[in-house]
């Protein structure tokens, strides 16, 4: 065959290797447009990202790290970072020729009557023979039309996701592990608060009995003093279920046992609420950091929606590489070797064989495969898209949300605050009003059961500030 016949061949290959398929679909991925800022952004700001989380606070400091080192749900994203590193390793080999060796020693025996019985004088067929072979192979498929550069792409990608992919374990860990260190505290405060809020309906209930006795007030002033202790005892036992659960939450987290998480959290905090005497005026800002002012587009280097794009970039490869299959793939084999069949002739000159050829095989005929391979990857790429703008636009919506809240949260911390001083004023002012005989004890047990729910909406609202500085360090992607 001419070099011209060979041309006009290989042309032809590659027209009918063409028609196997039809173009590769063209998908559309436009990046999602983020506003220039947040809608929700509260007036005070100016603080970091990380002190949004309580560092303060040696539990969640100790919890964290201990998680970081042994936590099995951090432990899987990192092995997943392996096996993609390994996968991003076996991509780029595949564009590098493929070199075997391999050493036989092979007996044969046949009848030499299968040749006639008329063969020419002095040749003699032997019933038996041993050959003798050592070879070193190579194969290598040419990468003519990038289907191998495609799926390199992929395998790296797949590896860029995986790494934002663990990233976005981290930060949803340590997340995690500040909400529940924050709510363990917030719980304690209330403890303390009902703890002395009991000390002090008993002693009312103790003032209220003596006096009925005395027959200085009705009969109905103990019960509903003896009412108000018995409120703050079901609050109290009702905290040990929530204990519980934290806890219980927490050594799923860290990956410690229960007793490890109790006590890394007896390590003392800062206080979670002061006394109602300690308080600050009810015009006082927040006492914690104000959220920084970031712009909404660094959204886009969360790790999870780095992880989105790292997928989408994956998809799109490896429908590259699919397209490419319908194209011609060239293979060139080489050996060399030696053949023998006596041992010690094995290294003779006239021992060394050898191999070189090149092969052109194209699809032509396949029946849909190829085409079907390319409409699934397309879908894939299409669901890849659509993850990713969904992973846009959560982070959208959570940021946006977390800042909202932490807005809301913070006034009602502060109506909180004011209202406990109120009611806390209140107590002692109908006290003093009772001891000089101006107030009944009706009016006293009252009182003292609004400061009861004033003091635990305190506790609560401040708690509730904390972990909105928690979910807004994690919706803005935490820190480095």
């Amino acid at each position: 065959m001419s070099r011209g016949q060979r041309l006009a061949a290989l042309a032809l290959s590659a027209v009918l290797a063409g028609c196997v398929a039809g173009p590769t679909p063209e998908i559309a991925t436009p990046a999602p447009e983020l506003p220039a800022r947040f809608a929700l952004i509260p007036p005070e700001t100016g603080g970091a990202v990380a002190d949004l989380l309580p560092n303060s606070d040696p539990g969640f400091l100790r919890l964290s790290r201990e998680a970081l080192a042994s936590a099995p749900t951090l432990g899987e994203a990192l092995a997943r970072i392996d096996e993609a590193r390994a996968r991003l390793g076996r991509a780029r080999a595949e564009a590098l020729p493929s070199i075997s060796a391999n050493g036989a020693v092979t007996g044969t025996r046949s009848n030499p009557d299968q040749f006639g019985a008329s063969l020419p004088p002095g040749v003699e067929i032997a019933a038996e023979r041993a050959s003798y072979a050592a070879n070193l192979t190579a194969q290598w498929d040419v990468d003519l039309f990038g289907r191998v550069r495609a799926q390199r792409r992929a395998a790296q990608a797949r590896l860029d996701a995986a790494t934002a992919s663990a990233q976005a374990v981290r930060i949803a860990l340590v997340g995690e592990i500040a909400a529940s260190v924050i709510d363990w505290r917030t719980l304690s405060a209330r403890r303390d608060a009902l703890t002395e809020d009991l000390a002090a309906a008993e002693r009312l209930g103790a003032l209220a009995g003596s006096r009925a006795r005395a027959g200085l007030v009705s009969g109905l002033d103990p019960v509903q003093a003896r009412a108000l202790a018995e409120t703050a005892r079901t609050r109290l036992a009702a905290l040990a279920s929530e204990e519980a659960r934290l806890i219980g939450r927490l050594t799923t987290l860290t990956a410690q046992d229960a007793e490890r998480v109790r006590a890394a959290l007896r390590m003392p905090p800062q206080p979670v609420l002061v006394d109602a005497a300690d308080l600050p005026p009810p015009a006082a800002a927040i006492t914690y950091p104000a959220p920084p002012a970031l712009p909404a587009t660094l959204l886009q280097n969360r790790p999870d929606i780095l992880a989105a794009a790292a997928t989408l970039e994956a998809q799109d490869a490896e429908l590259a590489a699919a397209a490419r299959r319908r194209f011609p793939a060239l293979r060139l084999d080489a050996s060399l070797g030696l053949l023998a069949f006596g041992l010690g002739n094995l290294f003779d000159g006239d021992s060394v064989v050898g191999s070189l050829g090149a092969s052109l095989a194209a699809p032509l005929l396949d029946f849909g495969r190829i085409a079907a391979d390319i409409d699934a990857a397309a879908a894939g790429k299409r669901a890849a898209f659509q993850a990713y703008r969904g992973a846009v636009y959560t982070a959208l919506g959570e940021a946006e949300a977390a800042y909202g809240v932490i807005a809301a949260a913070d006034r009602e911390e502060v109506s909180a605050r004011r209202e406990l001083i109120a009611l806390d004023r209140a107590v002692r002012l109908i006290a003093q009003r009772q001891r000089a005989g101006l107030a009944d004890m009706t009016a006293l047990i009252e009182a003292r059961r609004q400061a009861l729910a004033s003091r635990e909406r305190a506790v609560a609202a401040e708690g509730r500030a904390a972990r909105a500085r928690v979910a807004l360090w994690q919706a803005l992607g935490g820190t480095p």
